[in-house]
């Protein structure tokens, strides 16, 4: 069974770690040969709309929050970053006056970056690099950036000062703003001359299925698919998503102001929606949300999908792992598999 996950923050690692262990996948060096039928894989592919160069020092938060979450070295209590975190060098940075002061580097974390930096300035490709940290943290899947080509998130809001726009990173309107200045769009700067990184598409055709996980449908799983090739590439395959949208609220986040932006109503119906059916086969909604009205071409189950534990989070992966393969063995939806 080859899946492959595209993924972005905090809850797409968690479903990770949850879909890794329905699949009985051990932290270990993941199988690199995609087609490889004899053993689980699963291929996430990360979103790196979100870097954002600091000090001199190339971020990748998605892709360092599923390699820390999967080779057991995250805060758990913050979901993010480090273990056994700490922050001086963050403190020495701001009484030398160095700006910005509103995204905290931790001390653990920033060796992490100043690897990649290096790496990079010699000339390696993002996937070579992101290659050489899942050495050491072992997260038992293959973590591809979605491009190697630089695209970061940038975000359009209202300017107070004169009544004109401006655009600020995606982190600087997330972070320190917290998402609170109106956003009247959202653009993925370097997106559309970009390709898809080494191993992206080779690993889709290679899929049996694609899940998605309960990532921000605009800037993470959205950001992934806006890469050139990766969408239709996905749309060939059985794909069942997971709601990252509980009772009209993101389950974590602020996943709201993302879809305010791009004029989506903030809603499990309307997220699968706005994905469409050209994309989905299945979506899997909470408990809270059933009753409503068909998606109409998306086949829709209901199910807690709170990932409250490891073993409820193994459960919600096996749940849309099954009505994947129910879906891909009855050849419903788009009549697109042999």
């Amino acid at each position: 069974m080859r899946i492959v996950v595209p993924a972005g923050g905090i809850g797409g690692a968690r479903f990770l770690r949850g879909l890794r262990s329905a699949m009985g996948i051990s932290a270990g060096p993941a199988p690199a040969d995609p087609d490889a039928a004899e053993s689980a894989q699963i291929t996430v592919i990360g979103n790196t709309g979100d870097d954002i160069t600091l000090f001199g020092l190339r971020v990748c938060p998605d892709l360092d929050t599923v390699m820390y979450t999967l080779g057991g070295g995250s805060d758990e209590s913050r979901g993010w970053g480090r273990a056994d975190e700490s922050f001086v060098v963050k403190e020495e940075l701001a009484a030398y006056g160095m700006r910005p002061t509103w995204f905290g580097l931790g001390d653990r974390d920033t060796a992490t970056h100043i690897v990649r930096a290096q790496m990079l300035a010699a000339g390696y490709p993002l996937s070579a690099v992101t290659d050489a940290l899942c050495e050491r943290w072992q997260p038992g899947v293959r973590l591809l950036p979605m491009s190697d080509d630089q695209i970061e998130t940038h975000v359009v809001v209202a300017d107070d000062g004169d009544g004109g726009r401006r655009a600020m990173h995606f982190q600087e309107w997330w972070i320190r703003h917290g998402a609170a200045l109106p956003a009247e769009s959202i653009v993925s700067v370097g997106a559309d001359t970009a390709v898809p990184a080494p191993g992206v598409l080779d690993a889709i055709a290679a899929a049996d299925i694609v899940l998605l996980p309960p990532s921000n449908p605009v800037v993470s799983v959205g950001s992934v698919l806006g890469v050139p090739g990766i969408r239709a590439a996905i749309a060939e395959k059985t794909v069942v998503g997971v709601s990252p949208i509980i009772g009209g609220a993101p389950v974590r986040g602020r996943a709201d102001a993302c879809l305010s932006a791009i004029g989506v109503e903030t809603d499990a119906r309307a997220v699968a929606a706005h994905y469409g059916p050209e994309l989905l086969d299945g979506w899997l909604m909470d408990d809270a949300d059933s009753g409503g009205p068909d998606v109409p071409g998306i086949t829709t189950r209901c199910r807690p999908l709170y990932m409250s534990d490891p073993e409820s989070t193994a459960a919600i992966a096996r749940a849309a792992l099954d009505l994947a393969l129910e879906l891909r063995t009855a050849n419903t939806g788009k009549e697109r598999h042999a």
